[in-house]
């Protein structure tokens, strides 16, 4: 092989080495991947609730709430936040105090540690030209409110002369053109994106269409408690990364809203345990709205 050859196999390599780890090698998951402009294009197709969670869950997609951030001994705290299962969390138990505080510089300590959520479906790639061989496969996606908002805009169209459709449906649903922008900070924008029109999955191959829905992957599976690690694990993992910071947690604040308007791509998982869980007494956390967070998955490398 010569040189010209070699360099272009290992170059290839090192892309499939890195569309893995940015997910924690779990290859559950679908992720967009951008040109060096930051710019990317991609179609897939939303699907129903998967056949293993039928009857168990009421819409197709769960919600998921995570914490990443850096602390001021130099550590990463990238953990999922116990609030998903709609439990007590120290870190934004934490937060809500130094919210309250009144203090500036502990309000946007709050601010830096704030909750990020993520939505997660099933989908099917349609078209994926920096990995062709994605296409036809199911994965799980991780999104933010802001494609949330193009989904929602589906089923509840702003002007008359747009069409109202479940996005989610085999059959009425329509393909979904993901189109990603570099954005202001260096933040990847999918305002663009936008639905095809309405046509069914497969060419409304009935088989087809029942082989796609049993691949999906179970979405309770995602948020079950197994995948969380308990109170007391995170509030010590939580004082190893804020040092000499006291920690305040258990304590009760009113709740607040942080609004966060930029938009990033998904991020990655975190590690679970199966240890069970301890939660202590119920108080407010600091919440966040806004989008994740490409960025994380560099901050779980550096963490590790």
């Amino acid at each position: 092989m010569n040189d010209t050859k070699h360099l272009e196999s290992l170059s290839s390599e090192i892309d499939k080495v890195k569309a893995k780890t940015d997910y924690g090698d779990d290859n559950r998951y679908w992720k967009p991947e951008v040109d060096k402009a930051g710019n990317g294009y991609a179609v897939i197709r939303f699907l129903p609730i998967p056949e293993k969670d039928y009857g168990k869950l009421t819409r197709p997609f769960v919600k998921l709430y995570s914490h990443g951030f850096k602390g001021p001994t130099g550590r990463w705290y990238i953990e999922n936040s116990r609030t998903t299962l709609g439990e007590e969390d120290p870190v934004s138990q934490h937060n809500s105090v130094l919210w309250n505080s009144g203090d500036d510089e502990k309000i946007a300590t709050a601010r830096r540690q704030k909750r990020k959520l993520a939505y997660i479906s099933n989908i099917l790639v349609i078209k994926d030209e920096k990995h062709p061989e994605n296409e036809g496969k199911v994965f799980l996606f991780k999104y933010g409110p802001k494609i949330l908002e193009k989904l929602e805009e589906a089923t509840k169209p702003t002007f008359p002369d747009q069409p109202k459709f479940n996005p989610f449906h085999h059959l009425e649903g329509a393909n979904f053109k993901l189109k990603i922008r570099n954005g202001d900070g260096g933040f990847r924008n999918y305002s663009s994106s936008e639905f095809d029109k309405q046509s069914p999955i497969a060419n409304g191959d009935a088989e087809k269409i029942q082989e796609i829905w049993e691949s999906e992957h179970s979405l309770l599976d995602i948020i079950a408690p197994s995948n969380f690690k308990s109170y007391a694990e995170l509030l010590k993992k939580l004082e190893s990364v804020l040092g000499t910071v006291h920690v305040v947690a258990g304590q009760s604040a009113n709740e607040i809203v942080v609004d966060e308007d930029e938009e990033t791509p998904p991020w990655i998982d975190v590690p679970t345990t199966n240890k069970k869980t301890a939660t202590p007494a119920a108080a407010p956390v600091v919440e966040d709205a806004g989008d994740d967070d490409d960025d994380l998955a560099m901050f779980k490398k550096l963490a590790s």
